[in-house]
């Protein structure tokens, strides 16, 4: 009998024991097992306030995630604590819009995921806003604002210089024999108004575009076809990308519920029509035209790249036509 009750005691102690040994381990397992795998999504689309982000949710750490983003700060390593965006709360992929920045400030930022155990984070990632786009003069004394979209910085008004950068003058050709002839650089105002220069900017044949003594102001060059498909490429690609460049109200375009313009890249196209090669005006308020520096060497003769928006639809076209439109300019930082 008493042998017995010492191998109860015996076994009973050993029972005891193993669930001790069980509720160390459980209790010792690192926390950070408990919380859940992230890693952070490189940043995009970033501009002077804003930019994009996110992550990815490997693993939930055993519980449910409660919530999401990212989190960013000037310093390194930010948490919760510091800014953030919430952005559901499950595993997988998700993408973060980092609004109300700073221009010109790098930011650390890192994606998060919480559960009841608390917060796990990605790697820290580097971001730095945009410097704020300043003003440029022309060499007739016109200030120009600027805005940056995507990599590049561009005027946001149409060009109205009627000088090259070195002083000298572009010729102003008025005469629509004259136009229909000239092989040199000239300028006019939409139907030879000053009041349609002054709201829409000036209209250039190809010639001024391309000569060797540049009708941008110094720092600045027009675009060439493949910088304007970059543009066009950064706001979504020819077919939306027309809305997010025009003036969104009425002032200047025909009125519209089609157009779609709401010029959040900043660019406000303006409709400042064309002069075709015999020296008509025509579209004014209906369409934009902008040369670009690249010639289309596959037509003869040789004709020469531009864009153009509409006012009833939210396309950004292109298209190559001859060089003796006068199409409007726009002008594009230097690198």
């Amino acid at each position: 009998m008493m042998i017995m009750k010492k191998n109860m005691k015996s076994c009973v102690y050993s029972i005891m024991m193993v669930c001790l040994i069980l509720s160390f381990t459980s209790c010792s397992k690192d926390k950070s097992e408990l919380l859940p795998v992230v890693t952070t999504t490189i940043a995009s689309e970033i501009t002077e306030n804003s930019a994009r982000s996110g992550g990815s949710i490997t693993a939930d750490g055993g519980t449910p995630v409660t919530a999401r983003g990212v989190c960013w700060s000037i310093t390194q390593n930010p948490t919760i604590a510091n800014s953030k965006t919430t952005d559901g709360s499950d595993t997988g992929s998700f993408t973060s819009s980092i609004t109300g920045l700073t221009a010109g400030t790098l930011y650390y930022v890192r994606a998060y995921a919480s559960n009841s155990t608390g917060t796990g984070y990605g790697t820290s990632i580097r971001l730095t806003t945009l410097a704020v786009a300043g003003p440029v003069t022309d060499a007739d004394g016109n200030v120009y604002q600027t805005v940056n979209i995507g990599t590049q910085t561009w005027m946001t008004t149409n060009l109205k210089t009627t000088k090259y950068r070195t002083g000298e003058s572009i010729s102003n050709v008025t005469d629509a024999t004259l136009w229909s002839t000239a092989v040199f650089g000239a300028w006019c105002d939409y139907n030879n108004d000053p009041v349609n220069g002054s709201a829409y900017g000036k209209l250039y044949n190809w010639s001024a575009v391309n000569d060797s003594r540049n009708i941008c102001p110094v720092g600045w060059h027009i675009a060439t076809q493949a910088e304007w498909t970059t543009l066009v490429t950064y706001l979504g690609g020819e077919s939306v990308a027309g809305g997010k460049l025009k003036e969104p109200d009425f002032t200047h375009w025909k009125n519209s519920t089609t157009g779609g313009a709401t010029n959040e890249s900043g660019f406000t196209a303006l409709p400042g029509g064309e002069r075709d090669p015999t020296g008509s005006f025509g579209s004014l308020g209906d369409n934009g035209y902008w040369w670009s520096s690249t010639e289309n060497t596959t037509t003869t003769p040789i004709t020469a790249w531009h864009w153009y928006m509409n006012y009833d639809t939210t396309n950004a076209h292109k298209d190559y036509d001859s060089k003796g439109f006068g199409r409007s300019v726009r002008c594009l930082k230097n690198n």
